[in-house]
């Protein structure tokens, strides 16, 4: 059987699939008790409910994943897969800093810092393939309000 380039794109597919999943379980592993934490915290009155996270979250990462797939599959290994991977550590560090360790401010710090990720990896997939950049939108979206919450959060308790 001939291996097409068709056929190696649609198999590294599931090796985006799996290392944001990994993401994805960095974080549940190091917010176990998350919900009890959050449902203690001081929030805001525009905090969201916490049944609200998992499945925001769940569509977040297949788009995450789907949209460093369509960059990788138009160009290969570029700088902006670098930065698309720096953003995935800061994601999987976010939730220990805030749930695992409590640090609010040095969680709202990260958080900034991935939200600059994630703007510069929108700008450099616009470049590469315009339907990546704009799958991450939400996920930009999503991290600013959760920056707001992660500050207010910080300052209410």
């Amino acid at each position: 059987m001939v291996i097409t380039h068709s056929h190696r794109r649609w198999a590294v597919l599931p090796v985006f699939v799996v290392a944001v999943a990994l993401v994805a379980v960095v974080g549940s592993l190091a917010s176990i008790n998350a919900g009890q934490e959050y449902l203690a915290l001081e929030r805001p009155a525009w905090a969201p409910p916490q049944w609200l996270f998992g499945p925001a979250w769940t569509v977040l990462y297949v788009l995450i994943a789907i949209a460093g797939w369509l960059a990788w599959s138009a160009r290969g290994w570029t700088p902006a897969m670098t930065v698309y991977a720096v953003q995935l550590v800061l994601n999987a560090a976010w939730t220990p800093l805030f749930f695992g360790a409590g640090r609010y401010g040095l969680a709202f710090a990260e958080i900034v810092l991935l939200w600059i990720t994630i703007g510069v990896t929108l700008a450099l997939f616009w470049r590469i393939r315009r339907a990546a950049a704009l799958l991450l939108v939400p996920y930009l979206l999503w991290v600013t309000y959760a920056g707001a919450l992660n500050l207010a959060i910080w300052q209410l308790n």
